[in-house]
Formats: structure tokens, C-alpha cells, sequence
């Protein structure tokens, strides 16, 4: 199952015409697709589908949302452990 799981944008920059954000989820970083939320900045938390960024959401949701999918074990399979040592470049 793919789901859409919130994380606060941490840099964000253009690359071949395509706005990209490195996102963190925990202790997780992952490269995203910025296009589809123009309006999202640096410090906001999106929800990200596949490697898009979907929605702005406020913190207070991320958390809450982040939390309960980590309590339920979705994490693993949407966050594997092998990608959690990599850190912002």
C-alpha cells in the first residue's frame, strides 16, 4: 500500500526545470517534486505520494498524522531503514 506521508521541506531548488525539495520524514531525507504545491516554502510540511509533494498541511496535522501511521507500522514499508542515515546533502 502507498500512502501520503507528511514531512517539513527542508531546501528546496530547481533542477532541469523542475522545482525539487529535500523533505524530512523523522530522520528520514528524501529528494520530492516541489511543482505541484507552488505555494509550499522551506519550513512548511507537505504530504508526498511518490515522490510528490500532494498538499501543504499545518504542522500540528503532520505530527499527528506522522504519528499514527508509525504507531500502526505503515512506516517500514513507505520509509524503509536502510534510507535513514541519509542526511541533508
Amino acid at each position: 500500500m502507498c500512502l501520503a506521508i507528511p514531512g517539513r521541506i527542508v531546501s528546496s531548488e530547481q533542477e532541469n526545470g523542475l522545482r525539487i525539495g529535500r523533505v524530512q520524514f523523522g530522520g528520514i531525507f528524501r529528494n520530492v517534486s516541489l511543482d505541484f504545491v507552488p505555494e509550499a516554502n522551506v519550513g512548511d510540511y507537505v504530504l508526498v505520494h511518490v515522490g510528490f509533494a500532494i498538499s501543504r498541511v499545518d504542522a500540528e496535522e503532520a505530527e499527528r498524522t506522522y504519528q499514527l501511521l508509525e504507531e500502526m507500522g505503515a512506516l517500514q514499508a513507505e520509509l524503509p531503514p536502510s534510507e535513514e542515515l541519509s542526511g541533508p546533502e
